[in-house]
């Protein structure tokens, strides 16, 4: 698997194609599921933009989403230890759901 610079990279790339020009119109997670988590926040994956990326291990998912909410991005950093292998980004919306 890739490593944290590499990945972060690779994210940014792609971050850079959405069109937001402020990372507070981001929101980032971890998961076990994307699916599920573009669900709970009614991200529609044919109409938003949306990413997520499978990292090699959870402390690495908890690493790059520490990352880009010190840099402002929208989410929790809460404590969890789920083992959480995914990090998934989207842009906010007005019809998206942060919590």
């Amino acid at each position: 698997m890739e490593g944290r610079d590499t990945l972060i990279r690779k994210i940014q790339d792609h971050l850079d194609t959405s069109g937001q020009k402020y990372y507070s119109g981001f929101y980032v997670g971890t998961t076990n599921d994307p699916d599920i988590s573009f669900k709970q926040h009614l991200v529609k994956k044919d109409r938003n933009w949306w990413l997520y990326v499978n990292c090699d291990n959870a402390a690495t998912a908890k690493d790059i989403e520490k990352h880009y909410l010190d840099l402002g991005m929208k989410g929790s950093d809460r404590d969890n230890d789920d083992g959480s292998k995914y990090i998934y980004f989207y842009v906010i919306t007005s019809k998206t759901k942060e919590n």
